[in-house]
C-alpha cells in the first residue's frame, strides 16, 4: 500500500481492508509513519509519533468494531494516555506524564483505534492559532504561511495532509470547528455531556469545553460518536441517548426542515465577503431541497456574554497553571508562559468565587435565550469563522500586545463557534466551499441540545451534493508518490 492509495481510505474503509485481510495493521502503521517523516516537517502538527506501536502494530489484538486497526493521534490536551507525555503547548508542563487513561482514550482503544502520536496546540489551547513556544508554529496544509487554526490545529492538519484519517480534538471556544474551517475537513462539537471528561474531570472549562476528533469524511464522525458516547460511571448527569446509532443517520433522507441562517455575525465581527457569499449560497441549496429556510439569528446581549466567557476561561487557567507548576515544580513566570497566556493567568489572580456564579448566571441567562430562538428552528446555518486563515504570527500568545488587541484578532475566528460552547448545543463545520484562491470556506450547521443525529443527518446529505473527498491540499501525503 503506498501512501497515495492508504490516504484515499476514511477509517471504516481503512478498517474494512483490516478486516478482510486486504492490509494488515502493521502496514497501515507503517504508512502513518511514512507520512509523518515525509510530511510532517512540512507543516509541524505532530509532535512525537510512537515508534514502539507502529513496531508492534500487528501484535495487537482488535475488537470486532467497525473502527478496528485505524490509526489516531490524541492531541496534547484533554484526553491523555497513561505514561505518555501531554505538555499542553507550554514550558511549563514540559516534561509531564498523564497517570491514566481518560475514558475517551479508553473508548478509542475499545473501539480498536491504534494511538500512534500526539498533535501540537497553543499554549493551554487558548488560541485560534496552533503556535507555540515549546512547540513552534504549525503550517497550513494549503499554504505554510497560514493558520490551519486552533486550538486543534495539530490534528486538523495532520488529517486535512493524509497522515491519519482522524484525530482528537477538543472544542471549549471553537478548537474543534475552527481548524476544521481553516484545513478544510470535518469537525463535530458534541451536545455538552456526550463524551465523557472522566475521569480525572466533571466538566472541562465550566461545560465549555467538549471532546472528539476531526474526520474526512462524516461516517467516520458518525462511527466514531457512537463508540465514544456512552456514559460512564460517575457522571454528573447523562445526557439523552439516541434511539438509534449515529450511523444509521448517515445517508438517511431528511424531513422537510425549517433552517435559519445568517451570514452576519451576531457579535459584530465583519464577515469575509467570499465566506458570505458561501452561507447564502448553501441556505439557496437548502432550499432547493425543499427545506423551509430563512434569515434569522439569536441576539444576545453581548457584554455580560463575553465577560462570563472571560471568567471561565481565566479561572480555569488559573488553576490548570498552578496545579502544574505544583506538580512541575516550577514558577508560573514569563520564562514558562507566553506574554499573552501569563497575562491571563495575572487576571485570574483576582477572580472570586462570587465572579464564578455571576458568569454562571450570566451564562444561563444566554442559554435560555438561544434555547427559545433554536427551538423555533431545526438548524441554524452560519459561518464557521469569519475571515480566511491569517498569516502565522498573527494572532499566537507570544505577542506583547494589548490584550483587547489579541482578543480582536482571536474573534475573527471563533465568532460564530463560541457561543455553542456556552448553550452546550452541538455544531459541525463542514468543507462547503473554497475561496478565489482554493483555500477552504467551513459552513456551520448547530442545532438543538441532544441532536447530533440531525447534524450528521444534514452533513451527509452535503457530502454527497457537494463532495470533498477528492479536494486535497497542496502538503499531502498522496503528493509524495509522485
Amino acid at each position: 500500500m503506498n501512501l497515495a492509495e492508504y490516504a484515499g481510505y476514511d477509517g471504516i474503509g481503512l478498517a474494512r481492508l483490516i478486516r478482510q485481510k486486504e492490509v494488515s495493521v502493521g502496514e497501515v502503521a507503517a504508512s502513518v509513519f511514512e507520512g509523518f517523516e515525509k510530511i510532517n516537517p512540512s507543516l509541524n502538527a505532530v509532535i512525537e509519533i510512537y515508534d514502539d506501536r507502529v513496531a508492534r502494530a500487528d501484535q495487537l489484538k482488535l475488537p470486532d468494531t467497525p473502527l478496528a486497526g485505524i490509526p489516531i493521534f490524541l492531541k496534547d490536551l484533554g484526553a491523555g494516555e497513561a505514561g505518555r507525555l501531554q505538555e499542553m503547548g507550554s514550558r511549563l508542563a514540559q516534561g509531564h506524564t498523564v497517570e491514566t487513561d481518560a475514558y475517551l482514550t479508553t473508548r478509542f482503544k475499545d473501539a480498536g483505534a491504534i494511538v500512534l502520536g500526539r498533535t501540537t496546540t497553543p499554549e493551554f489551547g487558548f488560541a485560534a492559532t496552533t503556535e507555540s513556544i515549546l512547540n513552534g508554529a504549525t503550517c497550513n496544509p494549503w499554504d505554510r504561511n497560514l493558520i490551519a487554526g486552533g486550538s486543534s490545529g495539530g490534528s486538523a492538519a495532520a488529517v486535512a495532509a493524509g497522515i491519519v484519517p482522524v484525530s482528537h480534538a477538543g472544542d471549549g471556544g471553537g478548537s474543534i470547528r475552527i481548524p476544521a474551517a481553516c484545513c478544510g475537513v470535518v469537525g463535530l462539537k458534541p451536545s455538552r455531556g456526550r463524551v465523557s471528561c472522566g475521569p480525572d474531570s466533571d466538566e472541562r472549562l465550566f461545560g465549555l469545553s467538549q471532546e472528539f476528533i476531526l474526520s474526512r469524511s462524516v461516517r467516520d464522525t458518525a462511527a466514531m460518536l457512537d463508540a465514544v458516547s456512552q456514559p460512564a460511571p460517575g457522571e454528573p448527569y447523562v445526557i439523552v441517548q439516541p434511539l438509534n446509532s449515529f450511523a444509521e443517520a448517515v445517508g438517511a433522507p431528511t424531513a422537510k426542515l425549517r433552517i435559519a441562517y445568517t451570514a452576519d455575525s451576531w457579535t459584530g465581527v465583519d464577515v469575509n465577503p467570499e465566506i458570505a457569499e458561501n452561507v447564502k449560497r448553501i441556505a439557496g441549496i437548502c432550499e432547493e431541497m425543499g427545506h423551509i429556510v430563512e434569515a434569522a439569528a439569536p441576539q444576545l446581549e453581548l457584554e455580560p456574554y463575553f465577560k462570563a466567557l472571560g471568567i471561565m476561561w481565566n479561572a480555569s487557567l488559573g488553576y490548570d497553571c498552578d496545579r502544574l507548576a505544583q506538580k512541575m515544580n516550577r514558577p508560573v513566570d514569563k520564562d514558562f508562559l507566553e506574554p499573552v497566556t501569563l497575562e491571563l493567568y495575572n487576571i485570574s489572580r483576582n477572580i472570586t468565587a462570587a465572579d464564578v456564579i455571576s458568569a454562571r448566571v450570566a451564562l444561563n441567562k444566554t442559554r435560555r435565550r438561544v434555547g427559545a430562538f433554536i427551538e423555533k428552528y431545526d438548524l441554524l446555518l452560519t459561518p464557521a469563522v469569519a475571515q480566511l486563515p491569517v498569516l502565522l504570527g498573527t494572532i499566537d500568545q507570544n505577542q506583547d500586545i494589548a490584550l483587547e488587541n489579541w482578543y480582536l484578532g482571536t474573534s475573527q475566528f471563533n465568532a460564530f463557534t463560541n457561543l455553542f460552547n456556552a448553550t452546550g448545543l452541538p455544531a459541525i463545520s463542514l468543507p462547503l466551499g473554497q475561496s478565489s484562491t482554493g483555500l477552504p470556506i467551513g459552513i456551520q450547521f448547530a442545532a438543538g441540545f441532544g441532536r447530533e443525529d440531525r447534524l450528521i443527518q444534514v452533513a451527509s446529505v452535503f457530502e454527497s451534493a457537494l463532495p470533498w473527498k477528492d479536494r486535497k491540499p497542496p502538503i499531502h501525503v498522496s503528493n509524495c508518490d509522485q
